[in-house]
C-alpha cells in the first residue's frame, strides 16, 4: 500500500510517501520539504495572514501532483501548532478543503505526543522497556512516557524552539539577559506544566524532532547520509558545551555547523536551551535519538486500524 503522509507543521509542510504494509516498517518512497514559517505569520489577533494562507494553498496544490504522480492508494494529512492555535483555524480548513480536496486533521499536543510514542516503542521494541520520549518542535514540546504501545502520561507546552526564538530574541545574537530571561521562562513552565513527569523510574530515554537530531550531529553523532539503523545519542554534556558556543553565533556561522539547515539555525538557541534545561528537570545525562516520529507513528496507527487494506 502507498501512503503520503501531509505534515503541516510550525515551520514546514512535509510530504511523506511511503510503502507501507501491515506487520513491516514503512519504506520512503518520496520526501519533500517546504519551508513556509506559518508560526511566523500569526497576527497580533491570533490569525493567521492572509498571504500565508494563499502560500500554503499552493503548495498543497503541488503536493496534491505528487501524491497523484506517485500513485497514492492514501493521503493522511494533518496539521499541528501553528494552524491549531490559529483564530481563524476553522475558515482556513474549510477553505483548503474547498480549494485543494485535502481535509486536515488538526492534531492536539497530546495526540501528537502519543502518536510519536508509538512510533518510537515500534522502533526500539519491547525491551526498551519503560520509555521516556521528548520531542522539540516549533511551537511546543512533548513528553511522554510508558510500557506499553500507548503512553500513560502525555504531556504537551509551548515551549517550541521557533515560539521561543521570535517571543524572546530580537536580533541573531541574543543579549545575556535574554537568554537568563528565557531560562526563567522554560524553568517555570516545566515546573508548571510537567510535574508529574519528575522523578519518574524509566529504562530508556529517546529524543526525536529535527532540533534534537541537528544538536547530537553538532556534538559529533553521526550524519544522515550513514542511515537510520546508526545508534546517535544526545548528552547533556554536549549541550553544556556547546550552548554557549552557538549562543555567540550568527545565523550563518550555525549554518555551517554539521547537521543545521539556513532555515533551523535561527532557532537553534532556543531549541538547544529548551533541551538542556528539560534534559536537567527529567535528571537526564543522555538520550538516544530515534529516526522515526509523529508521522511514522501515524502511518504505524492507520495500518493497525485497517490492516486489511494494506
Amino acid at each position: 500500500m502507498r501512503l503520503a503522509v501531509l505534515d503541516v507543521g510550525s515551520n514546514t509542510v512535509h510530504l511523506l510517501i511511503v510503502d507501507a504494509y501491515a506487520g513491516a516498517a514503512p519504506v520512503p518512497a518520496m520526501s519533500q520539504k517546504y519551508e513556509l514559517r506559518l508560526a511566523e505569520q500569526l497576527k497580533n489577533d491570533g490569525a493567521l495572514t492572509r498571504s500565508s494562507v494563499k502560500s500554503l494553498i499552493s503548495v498543497l496544490r503541488e503536493c496534491n501532483a505528487y501524491v497523484k504522480d506517485h500513485a497514492c492508494d492514501e493521503l493522511l494529512a494533518f496539521a499541528t501548532s501553528a494552524i491549531r492555535e490559529s483564530k481563524n483555524a476553522d475558515s482556513i480548513l474549510a477553505k483548503i478543503k474547498r480549494e485543494t480536496g485535502i481535509e486536515l486533521q488538526v492534531l492536539t499536543g497530546q495526540h501528537e505526543a502519543a502518536l510519536t510514542f508509538l512510533a518510537v516503542r515500534r522502533w526500539f521494541g519491547w525491551s526498551s522497556g519503560q520509555l521516556l520520549v521528548a520531542d522539540i518542535g516549533g511551537g511546543s514540546f512533548e513528553v511522554a512516557y510508558g510500557a506499553d504501545e500507548h503512553p500513560v502520561l502525555a504531556q504537551t507546552t509551548p515551549l517550541g524552539a521557533g515560539r521561543l526564538t521570535r517571543e524572546f530574541f530580537s536580533g541573531e545574537v541574543p543579549s545575556s539577559d535574554e537568554i537568563k530571561l528565557l531560562r526563567k521562562h522554560i524553568k517555570r513552565t516545566l515546573e508548571e506544566d510537567f510535574s508529574e513527569l519528575k522523578n519518574l523510574d524509566f529504562d530508556h530515554a529517546v529524543a526525536t524532532s529535527k532540533t534534537f537530531r541537528q544538536l547530537a550531529r553538532i556534538g559529533g553523532a553521526a550524519p544522515s547520509s550513514e542511515g537510520h539503523r546508526v545508534q546517535r545519542e544526545l548528552t547533556l554534556k554536549t549541550l553544556n558545551t556547546w550552548v554557549p558556543k552557538i549562543s555567540e553565533m550568527t545565523f550563518a556561522q550555525r549554518a555551517q555547523l554539521p547537521g543545521v539547515s539556513t532555515g533551523r539555525a535561527e532557532q537553534l538557541v532556543a531549541g538547544a536551551i529548551v533541551a538542556q534545561e528539560a534534559m536537567e528537570f527529567l535528571g537526564l545525562t543522555v538520550l538516544e535519538v530515534c529516526p522515526w516520529a509523529l508521522r511514522e507513528g501515524l502511518i504505524l496507527r492507520r495500518l493497525d486500524w485497517f490492516p486489511d487494506d494494506a
